[in-house]
């Protein structure tokens, strides 16, 4: 086709660069003023222990408002959080139309549906395998693997070349559920020629293959075969297959399922829109599952991450309404622990044993889980087939992006080019190079409030888990002098073994008291000096005694 001499090609990652998790990919075809654009998923990432009260994360739409009126649809790969899950939250920014395959847009259906958008958003159902024709772009879904039904590839072909956009995936012959990897399509679009392709970059310093799910299975019924009392099975649910296999190991055993967790419920509810977890017994209702025989029942369950409201974490902690799990029993891991979350899948289990629980990990029982990323032999054979002209690694942390440069170039790749996000990358015409960058970061969501990462609350929230609140009430009479002694009270701040804390405040209440008095009558009379000196007198006083700067906060009460 004929294009004009000042069209250009572009990719721009918003989030899913230089992390894993978050995943928000553009593309931008047309004048460099006047594009078209496609994003590709629109996903979140969790909090962690850094950032307190903030349990989920989105990309920052604030470029994405800037273009709103230039971006043609939201096209997603697949169903995971980290790619779909910042729709509820970031729809109303964008307001474009959607395109999901059957399952993943059940999924999406129903999270617009709790955010009250149903109504209002646009959602294109395309068949497996299917094509549509957005503006410029021309998207072919090419079926591949990986651990949640129906992920997709896409072919991206614009009249400057076509992208080879892989989406999350692994090679996996025997997939349980579903269809495997549509080798001749890709063979067809690498025969045709790819300009770019946009791959993951999860497992690429893993030797070897991701492994089979086939072969997971008959690990699983071997295992829970094995086992006597009560078993629960902590797996993700969006992982149907996993759930397939393990409900098809505890029917083998002797054992009935009964699902603990809202995302077990979810996501079963969305495999059975498009025809999948058929001909196995009914699911037994949390309530009457304590009716059945302990070696006949097996509990699968959210929480295998731990976290802190799902169902593993209720268990061990004991408060689960329906299951008491203890000496006997036997709780089985089959995931992996994602970075970040060490710490509570290590207090999850401490927890689980000391009830006396048997703990069986991929650790001790290797064959119980496998990735659902490619490593480095299924990233060899995915080059051989679409043999692009450039390579541009995603899905990763810096050091997978930089490995994956060298691993494409390895493999003859003429161009490889690994962007941050924020970073525009001319794909074509020309050689690829960053030609400018766009605003980007990230939302928390604090509450139900979406708001900056470097917001003033969270970063008084940081500063106060790290370095402790002191509170302080001054009274002051009409004079401006102080009528009452001043009182201090500490949160998170300790007395060392011997000190008294109530001597620590009392000697704080004179350094308050102090600050006040050698200010003048008329500073004395403005509430804001008042404040700020005995901010400066406290904080001195505090990185003396605990070597901290904790948040002060002053009460000034005039009689």
């Amino acid at each position: 086709m004929n294009t004009s001499t000042n069209e250009d090609l572009v990719f721009l990652p918003l989030g899913g660069s230089n992390e894993i998790g978050m995943n928000l990919n553009l593309y931008g075809f047309g004048p460099p003023r006047a594009r078209k654009w496609i994003i590709v998923d629109l996903g979140i990432t969790f909090g962690d222990q850094t950032t307190p009260g903030v349990e989920i994360i989105t990309p920052d739409p604030a470029y994405l408002e800037t273009i709103r009126k230039d971006i043609l649809a939201i096209v997603l790969t697949h169903a995971h959080e980290d790619h779909i899950g910042g729709l509820g939250w970031l729809w109303p920014r964008i307001k474009a139309p959607v395109y999901a395959t059957p399952f993943t847009a059940f999924l999406v259906r129903e999270k617009l549906r709790e955010k009250g958008l149903l109504d209002k958003v646009s959602i294109t159902e395309v068949p497996l395998s299917g094509k549509v024709q957005i503006g410029p772009f021309g998207i072919d879904f090419i079926s591949l693997t990986h651990s949640i039904p129906e992920p997709n590839g896409m072919a991206i072909t614009t009249p400057l070349g076509t992208i080879l956009h892989t989406g999350d995936w692994k090679l996996d012959a025997d997939p349980v559920l579903g269809a495997p990897t549509d080798i001749a399509k890709l063979q067809r679009i690498g025969d045709a020629g790819v300009l770019a392709m946009v791959c993951d970059s999860t497992n690429v310093f893993q030797e070897g293959v991701a492994g089979s799910e086939a072969d997971v299975r008959v690990a699983l019924t071997a295992l829970i075969r094995s086992l006597k009392g009560k078993v629960a099975v902590g797996c993700f649910a969006s992982n149907v297959a996993r759930m397939d296999s393990v409900i098809r190991a505890a029917e083998a055993s002797g054992r009935r399922v009964c699902l603990l967790g809202r995302s077990m419920h979810r996501m079963t509810a969305a495999a059975h829109s498009v025809g999948m977890l058929e001909n196995v017994q009914p699911f037994v209702p949390d309530t009457e599952a304590k009716h059945f025989p302990n070696d006949h029942i097996l509990f699968l369950c959210t929480g295998s991450q731990g976290e802190e409201r799902a169902a593993l974490s209720r268990i061990a902690s004991g408060t689960h309404p329906h299951l008491k799990l203890g000496a006997g029993d036997s709780v089985v891991f089959s995931s992996r622990v994602i970075p970040g979350n060490d710490i509570p899948i290590r207090n999850l289990q401490n927890g689980l044993s000391d009830r006396g629980v048997r703990i069986y990990t991929d650790r001790d029982h290797p064959g119980i889980h496998v990735s659902g990323h490619p490593c480095r032999d299924e990233l060899s054979q995915m080059y051989r087939w679409a043999r692009p002209q450039i390579a541009v690694p995603t899905h990763g942390e810096r050091r997978h992006l930089i490995e994956h440069l060298a691993f494409a170039r390895e493999h003859g790749v003429p161009d490889a080019i690994a962007p941050r996000n924020g970073e525009v990358i001319r794909l074509a015409p020309g050689r690829p190079m960053i030609i400018e960058e766009v605003p980007s970061g990230r939302l928390f969501l604090d509450g139900n409030v979406l708001t900056p990462e470097n917001s003033e609350p969270l970063r008084e929230r940081r500063h106060a888990a790290a370095n402790g609140v002191l509170m302080v009430a001054v009274t002051l009479d009409k004079k401006n002098k102080l009528a009452a002694d001043a009182e201090v009270r500490a949160i998170g701040l300790p007395a060392d073994i011997g000190d008294s804390m109530a001597d620590l405040l009392d000697d704080l209440a004179e350094d308050a008291e102090d600050a006040v008095e050698d200010l003048s009558v008329d500073d004395r009379g403005d509430d804001v000096a008042v404040r700020k000196a005995v901010g400066r007198a406290l904080k001195r006083a505090s990185q003396r005694i605990w070597s901290r700067r904790p948040v002060v906060e002053t009460l000034v009460t005039r009689l």
